[in-house]
C-alpha cells in the first residue's frame, strides 16, 4: 500500500482551530523572512486555483477570501507519528516517503485485519480479489479518519510504484486498487509525468520521443529509451511495465535514508561570493552533523541547490571521496557555486545535500590510516558534543567571526527535516 495524507498541513491546522474547517485555507511561510509562499492548501483553496509554491499575493489574487496561517511543524511531526502508530498495528514494514506519505507491506500480516466475510485469499499475492484489496486499504483509511480526524488516500497494488500511482487516483479520502489483472486498463492511459522519477526535464525528453503516457513508455523500444536517458531509462521502463521489485523497508531501517540536506531562504539576496561561502559553511555544518548522527557512514556525492533573485532554480552535484567532514562538504559545494556563478549575482536561497552513503564500510584510505582525516573528524565530533551541551554559538568557525547573524544560525535544530529528492535522471546538464 501507499498512503498519502490529504492536504496534511492544512488538515492539521483545522484540527488545531476548528473555526477554519470550511474556509479556503493556505499554510504559508513568513513574508517578513521572504518565505512567503504557499506550503499547503485546503481543497477549497485548490478548487480556486491556489497552488503550492504560489506567493501569498498570487494566492489571494486567485482566492480573495483565502485565510493564511503560519506553519506549526512540531504539530505536523506529532500527527505524522500518530498516523504511523496506527499503521504499525497492521505491519512493521513501514517506509517513510516524507512527513505525510508511507509505503506499507501487509502481505505477511493479513491476520491482524478485521475479518472480511465471504472473501478468500492466499498469501502469494496472485489470488486476492479487488474488493478484498480495497477492504484492506479502507480499513487503514477509516482508522486514521475515525481516530485522528485526518483523511488519507490509499493505493493498493503488487509493487511500490503502482501503489503510489494508486494513492493519487482518488483524492481526497479514497482507496484505489491496481492489481495484476487490471493495471494496464487503470494506468496505461495516465500521463507519463505521473510516474515516479519522471520530473519536468525527463517528461520533456520523453515527449520529444513521442512518449506521453505510461502505456507508451511501457511499449517503447528499450534501446531508444536507454540511449536518451541512460541507465535511469531502464528503471523507468521497469516501473511502467509493473516490474518494480523493490521491497518496503522496516520502520526502523536506517537504510531508507537516501540523502541528508538542508536549505535556507535568506532575508535579503546574497550578492557577494564571501556571503555565499559563509552560508554554504553554515549549511554544510548542519548536514555533516546530521550525517555523523545518522549512522549511515560517509557520503560520496555533494549536491548544491541555488535559487536566484528571479526565482529560477539550479542544481549541481559533484563526486567526492567518502566523507563526513563539514570542511570537505562545504568546499565541494562552494566549488560548484564558483564554477557556475560570477559576480554580480543575486542569490535568494541555497541548499546543500549529501548522498551516496557507504554504510560505514568504506575502504580505509592512506589519509585516514595516517590520522589526518581521523583527527579532523574527531574535532568535528567534539564540536557536536560541545554544542549539544552549551548551545550552537559556543563554538564557531573563524570564517563566521564577522557574521554575527550566522554565528547563531542553528540550522540543524531549527529546520524541519524533509526528504531531499534528486530523482530526475535527465537533469545532468545542470549538474
Amino acid at each position: 500500500m501507499h498512503s498519502d495524507l490529504n492536504n496534511f498541513y492544512a488538515s492539521v491546522e483545522r484540527l488545531l482551530n476548528p473555526e477554519l474547517k470550511k474556509a479556503p485555507l493556505a499554510v504559508c511561510g513568513s513574508q517578513e523572512e521572504r518565505h512567503g509562499i504557499v506550503l499547503a492548501k485546503s481543497e477549497e483553496a485548490k478548487r480556486k486555483g491556489v497552488r503550492t509554491g504560489d506567493t501569498i499575493w498570487q494566492a489571494k489574487r486567485k482566492c480573495p477570501d483565502l485565510i493564511t496561517v503560519p506553519p506549526h511543524f512540531d504539530k505536523y511531526m506529532e500527527y505524522s507519528r500518530r498516523v504511523k502508530g496506527i499503521y504499525a498495528r497492521y505491519t512493521d514494514l513501514i517506509e517513510n516517503y516524507g512527513i505525510d506519505e508511507c509505503w506499507l507491506d501487509v502481505t505477511a500480516s493479513l491476520a491482524v485485519f478485521p475479518r472480511y466475510e465471504g472473501r478468500r485469499y492466499t498469501p502469494d499475492g496472485d489470488n486476492f480479489d479487488d474488493d478484498f484489496l480495497r477492504f484492506l486499504g479502507d480499513t487503514i483509511r477509516f482508522a486514521v479518519r475515525d481516530e485522528l480526524g485526518l483523511t488519507v488516500s490509499v493505493g493498493v497494488s503488487f509493487n511500490k510504484i503502482f501503489a503510489k500511482l494508486g494513492s493519487d487516483l482518488k483524492k481526497p479520502d479514497g482507496t484505489s486498487v491496481i492489481s495484476k489483472r487490471n493495471f494496464a486498463n487503470v494506468i496505461y492511459g495516465l500521463p507519463v509525468s505521473d510516474l515516479l522519477m519522471v520530473g519536468r526535464a525527463t517528461d520533456e525528453k520523453l515527449r520529444s520521443l513521442g512518449i506521453t503516457t505510461i502505456g507508451s513508455l511501457a511499449a517503447a523500444d528499450d534501446d531508444k529509451i536507454i540511449r536518451s536517458l541512460g541507465k535511469p531509462g531502464q528503471t523507468l521502463l521497469s516501473y511502467a511495465r509493473g516490474q518494480d521489485d523493490a521491497q518496503v523497508a522496516h520502520m526502523d531501517d536506517a537504510r531508507t535514508l537516501k540523502s541528508i540536506g538542508n536549505s535556507q531562504t535568506y532575508a535579503y539576496d546574497l550578492q557577494y561570493t564571501g556571503q555565499v561561502e559563509r552560508n554554504i559553511y553554515v549549511l554544510a555544518e548542519s548536514v555533516a552533523a546530521r550525517l555523523r548522527q545518522s549512522g549511515r557512514g560517509y557520503a560520496d556525492t555533494v549536491h548544491l541547490w541555488v535559487r536566484d533573485g528571479s526565482l529560477e532554480s539550479f542544481q549541481f552535484q559533484k563526486k567526492v571521496r567518502h566523507t563526513a567532514l563539514c570542511s570537505e562538504i562545504a568546499a565541494a559545494a562552494f566549488d560548484l557555486f564558483v564554477r557556475n556563478f560570477r559576480e554580480p549575482f543575486s542569490i535568494r536561497s541555497l541548499g546543500v545535500t549529501v548522498s551516496g552513503f557507504d554504510g560505514g564500510i568504506s575502504q580505509i584510505t592512506m589519509d585516514e590510516a595516517y590520522g589526518n582525516y581521523s583527527k579532523r573528524e574527531r574535532a568535528e565530533r567534539a564540536v557536536d558534543d560541545i554544542r549539544k551541551k552549551h548551545g550552537y554559538a559556543s563554538v564557531q568557525r573563524g570564517l563566521l567571526i564577522h557574521d554575527p547573524e550566522n554565528m547563531h544560525n542553528d540550522i540543524k535544530n531549527s529546520h524541519l527535516i524533509k526528504p531531499a529528492k534528486f530523482d530526475d535522471p535527465s537533469d545532468d546538464d545542470k549538474k
